[in-house]
């Protein structure tokens, strides 16, 4: 190893940090090419509970999300068929079946088909069903979720994000980012840039 880089290694991941001086980058790229060698190249990994696949499908983790929020709405009707009134039903919803179908959504329900929308919105539809009472839409779920973030990191000056959040001279609207790509157009910030310009 060149006395220019540090390998960091924690629980599951390992960082290479090179310095980079005079644009002599080769250390630090010949140091990387040795991680890439030694690593286990796989289809997809769980993160963080979501499901990443090599080719950044999210088709994988929705229907994983699917598998456990079925699994959830099990209990919702064992509480309906005890009779227990719709708030209480909904507080157990909210806590066991939306908990999981927000998972991390501000990262993968951008970029994920409309089949797999469909297939989360069945989840929402089967529980107002069962419960009696109107339910926000996955979508709605997802622009909730945008805006909260989006609204912590504009508070936060220290978030790396931070600059991503500016505003035009006017004051009222942010800098849209320029994407060339559907699925940078439809991931988080320029999303949520382009929901907080419409709200």
């Amino acid at each position: 190893m060149h006395s220019s880089n540090h390998i960091i290694k924690f629980a599951d991941d390992t960082t290479v940090v090179g310095l980079i001086n005079k644009d002599n980058e080769s250390a630090y790229r010949e140091e990387v090419r040795e991680l890439v060698s030694w690593l286990e190249i796989v289809k997809n990994i769980k993160f963080l509970g979501v499901h990443i696949a090599e080719n950044l499908t999210w088709t994988l983790s929705t229907s994983s999300i699917t598998k456990r929020a079925q699994q959830r709405l099990y209990f919702l009707r064992k509480l309906r068929e005890a009779h227990l009134p719709s708030p209480i039903l909904t507080t157990f919803y909210r806590g066991t079946v939306e908990s999981i179908l927000s998972s991390c959504i501000i990262t993968w329900f951008g970029n994920c088909t409309a089949f797999d929308r469909k297939t989360l919105q069945r989840i929402v539809r089967t529980a107002e069903k069962i419960i009696g009472v109107s339910l926000p839409s996955i979508t709605n779920i997802y622009i909730t979720c945008c805006i909260q973030k989006a609204t912590n990191i504009v508070k936060d000056p220290t978030h790396p994000s931070h600059e991503l959040f500016t505003l035009l001279p006017s004051g009222r609207r942010y800098r849209s980012i320029q994407s060339c790509t559907s699925r940078l157009c439809n991931s988080f910030f320029p999303e949520t840039i382009r929901l907080l310009n419409s709200g």
